[in-house]
């Protein structure tokens, strides 16, 4: 009876755990580039009372064992890069990924990776998210340019009014064997880790990149209705739960009033 109350409670606490990556997810809905995570448990160990094969007293065999499940355990929040959907903002700085891969940032040295593709021009003319994170390789954009334009395989031109070129270059994309082993780091940013494996960097369209498509931004990939029923079936499972453990406290009590 005891291990009733250590097994349901294991079952809380892992719909707990899911109720937390839910909460996130909703919580980032309108995230530029999020990526919704999910949850992923497995049973715990067994405690094996007959095995199954054994061969009984009367020379036959058991068909199948006694083994009891000790509970569940998370081993991990997987993130999902599934595609999100798309809006048009009309911004010439604003460019959305369709299909694999990350835009690179440079920070400290260092390079991280995003989703978002809500970029920015610096007091140098230079494209930065919203923290100042240098897209790499660097787009400088000529002060006196009028016009700018980014095509489907990352060429930009930056223009004069009469649309002669003034500075030109391409954006390179890379992408990862495993995206979901990077770290998130928060602020819509991903660094590479032993899981993900070293990032490959090339261009748009090219050797299974995705292509950009400027004045557009991927949103969260989130479903609301999704998370909505997940959270009901969490809830419902962390009831379900709450209640084995009030089942087995109640036979305990009983076994615990027996009067000889």
């Amino acid at each position: 009876m005891i291990r009733a109350l250590w097994t349901a409670a294991t079952g809380m606490e892992a719909q707990q755990i899911s109720q937390d990556v839910i909460a996130n997810n909703l919580a980032n809905v309108n995230t530029v580039g999020f990526k919704k995570g999910r949850a992923d448990f497995q049973d715990l160990m067994y405690q094996l009372y007959s095995k199954a094969g054994a061969e009984t007293s009367d020379g036959g065999q058991m068909p199948v064992g006694v083994e009891i499940g000790m509970g569940v355990k998370p081993v991990a929040v997987q993130k999902m890069f599934a595609q999100g959907d798309y809006m048009q903002t009309d911004n010439q700085f604003d460019f959305a990924l369709e299909g694999d891969g990350f835009f690179q940032l440079e920070n400290n040295g260092r390079t991280v990776y995003t989703r978002a593709g809500n970029f920015k021009i610096d007091k140098d003319g230079v494209l930065s998210n919203t923290e100042g994170l240098k897209l790499t390789p660097e787009v400088a954009i000529p002060q006196n340019a009028v016009h700018f334009t980014v095509d489907s395989g990352g060429t930009w031109t930056a223009a004069d009014e009469n649309g002669d070129p003034l500075s030109t270059g391409r954006i390179e994309l890379a992408k990862f064997i495993n995206p979901a082993g990077l770290t998130s780091m928060g602020r819509n940013l991903y660094d590479s880790t032993e899981a993900s494996g070293d990032a490959t960097a090339g261009n748009p369209g090219e050797e299974g990149l995705g292509t950009i498509s400027q004045r557009f931004l991927e949103m969260s990939n989130v479903n609301v209705v999704d998370e909505m029923v997940r959270m009901i079936v969490g809830q419902r499972a962390y009831e379900i739960n709450s209640k084995a453990i009030q089942t087995a406290d109640e036979m305990l009590q009983m076994a615990n009033s027996l009067v000889r």
